[in-house]
């Protein structure tokens, strides 16, 4: 399928590309002005591209046996970042794709990988192993959303997800996971196909595309992550699954065990009452908002209206 510009997509358009493939591809679907804020605080999470290459920057190392070593999850370091990772344009866009207005967030996460650092270059898989307690199922009621967000430019020198389109991948059983592209040992019982499957590289699409693309996808595509080629190159993106709320099976992060964080006050002294809401908080007006809870919750978060939330006239609409 063609790729069209994110912005100019109309729902429909996006509905029709996530039917039909299992994933949409969104070039600057996010603004530069949407974007500026996280950008230019990364530097308290990440090194650039010339801190890390030149090693000038001490938390280097980190990032040096293994590719998933470059995650760091919610709540960030950087407020804006955490901000980022429940913009309205992507909690709309959630909602458009799992057709339901109740929906949470299960993970959020931001990645930096450097040319170089790790070897990147991913064989064919499916994320659902680590999104869902159960198995992917093509019911629209019970889906979830990943999405891929670009905060800098991603061209293929930068290693962009590339996807496969379920017309190719449809009838492709729950095990295997992973598929190599040639024929192979299996090291996970299973899991991994000892049949290699070039057909489905051949099938694949780049997710290449400028700063601001979101690529939304399921736990059940068939996608994985490429090689960074580009000298000195430096790559940060984020990371998002949302969910209905009643697919309670497709939690991928416990938030309560990151409530103590201190980027989650941080976050929650800056959130409004919808982004909070996909974290499981009670909506504004709920049973659970009474004089006593308003009266703890002004003492763990003092910089919030809990009252505000008690009245709940005030959030209803939104």
């Amino acid at each position: 399928m063609a790729v069209m510009q994110g912005a100019r997509m109309n729902d429909a358009e996006i509905l029709s590309a996530w039917h039909a493939d299992g994933f949409v591809m969104l070039p600057g679907y996010l603004s530069a002005a949407d974007l500026a804020p996280a950008v230019a605080e990364l530097g308290a999470m990440f090194p650039s591209a010339a801190g890390f290459h030149d090693r000038t920057d001490p938390r280097s190392s980190r990032y040096l046996a293994d590719e998933f070593d470059g995650i760091d999850l919610f709540p960030f370091a950087s407020v804006e970042v955490s901000l980022l990772a429940v913009h309205d344009r992507l909690a709309r866009l959630a909602e458009l794709l799992l057709s339901d207005n109740n929906i949470r967030i299960s993970s959020a996460e931001a990645w930096a990988k450097y040319t170089g650092a790790a070897d990147y270059d991913q064989n064919l898989h499916r994320d659902y192993l680590g999104h869902t307690v159960l198995v992917p199922t093509t019911d629209s009621d019970w889906q979830q959303v990943e999405m891929f967000v670009y905060l800098c430019d991603v061209p293929e020198e930068l290693g962009p997800p590339h996807l496969v389109s379920r017309a190719h991948a449809a009838d492709l059983p729950v095990i295997p996971n992973w598929y190599p592209r040639a024929d192979g040992a299996d090291p996970e019982g299973g899991y991994v196909s000892a049949t290699g499957r070039p057909d489905l590289y051949a099938a694949e699409q780049s997710g290449a595309g400028p700063a601001g693309t979101v690529i939304a996808f399921t736990p059940a595509t068939v996608h994985r992550g490429t090689a960074l080629t580009e000298p000195r190159g430096a790559r940060f993106s984020m990371q998002m699954s949302y969910r209905a709320a009643s697919a309670e099976w497709g939690q991928r992060r416990g938030w309560a065990d990151h409530s103590h964080d201190p980027g989650w006050y941080q976050f929650v002294s800056r959130a409004n009452p919808r982004q909070l809401r996909l974290f499981g908080f009670p909506p504004p007006g709920h049973p659970f908002w009474t004089a006593a809870t308003v009266s703890a919750m002004r003492l763990r978060y003092p910089d919030t209206d809990w009252v505000a939330w008690h009245q709940g006239n005030q959030f209803t609409s939104e």
